[in-house]
């Protein structure tokens, strides 16, 4: 399907208006006219791109602002925007690859912070037996905050199964709940407190729920400060310093529509028959419909919902996303399809 325009609530397909539940704009914010003018703001005083080396003579303030702001909002002690989510993913494993003597990876642990020498967590349902020999070594482990397929936030209790004797550094990517989960939307990069965990890094995108292209990599200060000298990240051009600063900027509308976000998941809450035909959380803004049909049943309503291939998994992507900017209306569409499916 070709569009001629962003697909906020509404997409316009064949000269037909659909009801758009897809995307990944969870606050809804590249359509809001108070970012936009935000961002027009920032574009004037910044220009449309700066393409040299964060390391160079000249200094950015608009990056010290908008790294600023989400090291206070995610609550972590320092953070780093990078020009996209994929790029910080692949800064932190590059970052590690010396410092560590065993990755593991989470099942369905996404690409941005895959690396080929990685092994696997779990070996069927049991903790692989790597994780608990008595070798003294610096592992690191990597995960989603929430997994493709997956409605609940991942369980990182077994963690506290790993004996002592490795010293664990845990990489999550939050894309999918920056923005979104949290207090304020703060992510659960804060709510991650393992006694044996001697480092977390969080990484995300920007480009979905904070609706700029770019990235962000949160953790201690010591380690964003190994970011800073790696030097892929030497030689990359910043985030778009207009992005950066609009950042720092837009705080209030991150928590005003965070907030209208809540609202719609508590209507579905309200509303929804539970039904095994689709996947529900009321703390997360995506529905996984069970039908392989799903995209067009919901298209013979007037309803786009994502669909795609995704590389790791067996079927199709069938993913219905609810956005801060959804109404009423809109919702009772949905849910009427979803009850009588």
């Amino acid at each position: 399907m070709k569009v001629n325009k962003f697909p906020d609530r509404i997409i316009e397909i064949d000269n037909e208006d659909y009801l758009y539940f897809g995307g990944t704009a969870y606050l809804g914010l590249p359509t809001n006219t108070d970012f936009q003018n935000i961002l027009i703001k920032n574009i004037l005083q910044w220009g449309s791109s700066y393409g040299s080396s964060r390391s160079a003579n000249i200094k950015l303030t608009a990056y010290e602002h908008g790294e600023h702001f989400l090291a206070k909002f995610i609550k972590a002690a320092a953070a780093l925007t990078t020009s996209s989510g994929m790029l910080a993913g692949k800064l932190v494993i590059d970052t590690l690859n010396p410092q560590t003597d065993c990755f593991f990876n989470f099942p369905d642990t996404h690409t941005a912070i895959k690396t080929p020498n990685s092994i696997p967590f779990f070996i069927g349902t049991e903790l692989n037996p790597r994780l608990l020999d008595d070798v003294q070594e610096k592992i690191t482990i990597l995960t989603d905050s929430f997994p493709s397929f997956q409605i609940k936030e991942i369980d990182l209790s077994a963690l506290n199964l790993i004996p002592m004797n490795k010293e664990i550094t845990l990489v999550v990517d939050e894309s999918h709940s920056l923005g979104i989960l949290g207090e304020k939307g703060c992510g659960i990069y804060s709510s991650i407190n393992y006694p044996n965990i001697t480092r977390k890094i969080m990484v995300s995108s920007l480009g979905k729920a904070f609706g700029l292209t770019g990235g962000v990599i949160a953790s201690d200060s010591e380690f964003i400060k190994q970011i800073t000298n790696n030097a892929i990240f030497v030689s990359s051009a910043g985030m778009n310093p207009a992005f950066a600063q609009t950042i720092a900027d837009a705080e209030e509308l991150y928590i005003q529509q965070n907030r209208k976000l809540k609202d719609n998941l508590d209507y579905l809450k309200e509303h929804l028959l539970q039904r095994n035909a689709f996947s529900f959380n009321p703390e997360y803004p995506i529905i996984y419909p069970e039908d392989e049909n799903s995209a067009e049943i919901f298209a013979c309503h007037k309803i786009i919902i994502t669909n795609f291939k995704y590389p790791t998994a067996a079927k199709d992507l069938n993913r219905i996303v609810i956005t801060a900017n959804h109404n009423k209306d809109d919702l009772d569409k949905i849910i009427r399809v979803l009850n009588h499916s």
